[in-house]
Formats: structure tokens, sequence, C-alpha cells
């Protein structure tokens, strides 16, 4: 998984409950298309401990390692 520059963002959107504006960090990460099906196939949302650990941590490493770089930076 690879990432992109992150940015920080404001999302102004509105709902059935309301209005709301939320300021956040937005990731890109880059998912190599041979991987994306072997990844939904062991991914079973309907289960807490879906997907397997060694699915779901390069995806929350690159994930981590974008916002680390972005806070490191002055971000």
């Amino acid at each position: 998984m690879l990432h992109q520059p992150t940015t920080r963002v404001q999302v102004d959107s509105e709902d059935t409950g309301g209005s709301y504006s939320e300021q956040g960090v937005c990731i890109k990460v880059l998912l190599p298309e041979q991987v994306i099906g072997e990844l939904l196939s062991n991914y079973d949302p309907t289960s807490g401990t879906s997907p397997l650990v060694a699915y779901s941590r390069p995806i929350a490493r690159a994930v981590l390692d974008a916002l680390k770089a972005y806070i490191d930076e002055g971000g």
C-alpha cells in the first residue's frame, strides 16, 4: 500500500439529523488493483474479527504512516 500527500480538509454536510461541519485530515491510500479482489474476498463485514491481521495491518500502517508524515512535516 502506498499513500499520497495528506491534506487538511473541512467537510460541510447535511443529513436527516441536521447540518454539520467537520475538520479533519484527508489521507489517500493506493491499493494496487491486483490485491483488491483478495482483500475483499477475505473480508466479512458481519464479523467483528474480519479482516485478518495479515490483511488489515498493511492498510492500517499505510494510513498511520501518511498521518505521521503529515504531522512530522508540520501539518
